[in-house]
């Protein structure tokens, strides 16, 4: 059930080789000309305007800290599109590698000597080399900071519902563990963390252990080792856990991520982030099965 995911690998640098999961990439053009962006954060080196729509172009080697591009070496460079957290961008790399095949278990999660002030949520050998698996979440969250949470309106049953039920949220991006974190903090509800599909499997069969199993599961999909679909597969093939209302929350804007949700027996997938559409599903997963317990 391990699910097996195109990588797009390019250079910031003449040395160290970067990634991104294809699924986030709507495709990759040669730089094109730019129009200023009075206003934008100074990481956005302008705006293009591809098949009709505005797209900002992130100069990514100088937002992750290395040298920024030149204009000299404009020319030379291309423009990776995504689109992730309900947004599409552009952005500008020195060169593209190529696209290859990856089962997620290859990519490991980066290593904690790294500290937490890098643009990495994990990394692989390919040919002898290493490849950084970027997070594109937290570059955007850097360039497009959005400190509000905009919460639902619950009814004081409602909260009382979700303050005493057991959620466990797994994402290998800061970024999202803190978003995810800020939106359920703010409605006073407890709930646990964990970095990787792997941890998370065995935080829920500690919750059983105790007598206070997991009711909601939120998991990102893209993550090292065990991704959130095959999370979901194992929690749906495990019977002290197989009820647990499963979300995945993912950073793609991408109908097949949704469509393979449900086949894997998840009960919703989310794109990120909207912190009352995340919330309202939480509470769905509350009503909708009966207490795992």
């Amino acid at each position: 059930m391990s699910q097996s995911q195109g990588l797009l690998l390019f250079k910031l640098n003449l040395q160290q080789k970067f990634a991104i999961g294809t699924l986030k990439v709507q495709e990759i053009v040669p730089s094109t000309r730019l129009y200023s962006l009075p206003g934008s954060h100074p990481m956005v080196m302008g705006a293009a305007t591809l098949r009709g729509r505005t797209i900002p172009i992130i100069d990514m080697a100088s937002a992750v800290g290395y040298r920024a591009v030149t204009k000299e070496e404009y020319d030379s460079c291309n423009i990776i599109i995504t689109d992730c957290s309900r947004q599409v961008v552009g952005f500008l790399v020195r060169h593209i590698d190529k696209i290859m095949d990856c089962d997620w278990k290859d990519i490991k999660a980066p290593c904690s000597s790294l500290g937490c002030n890098i643009y990495t949520t994990g990394v692989m050998h390919v040919d002898g080399q290493l490849i950084q698996l970027m997070d594109v979440e937290r570059l955007l969250a850097d360039i497009y900071p959005d400190d509000e949470v905009e919460l639902p309106q619950f009814t004081d049953l409602e909260l009382e519902e979700l303050r005493t039920k057991e959620i466990l949220v797994v994402d290998d991006s800061m970024v999202a563990r803190n978003q995810l974190g800020s939106a359920l903090d703010a409605a006073g509800i407890h709930y646990q963390v964990s970095k990787n599909g792997q941890d998370a499997l065995a935080v829920m069969q500690l919750a059983v252990e105790s007598g206070k199993p997991v009711d909601v599961l939120v998991s990102d999909i893209e993550m090292p080792g065990l991704d959130g679909y095959e999370v979901a597969f194992e929690v749906r093939s495990t019977p002290n856990v197989s009820a647990t209302y499963i979300i995945l929350h993912t950073s793609l804007s991408s109908e097949i991520s949704t469509e393979r949700a449900q086949q894997i027996g998840a009960d919703e997938a989310l794109t990120k982030f909207d912190a009352s559409e995340l919330l309202q599903a939480i509470l769905r997963g509350v009503k909708g099965r009966v207490s795992v317990s």
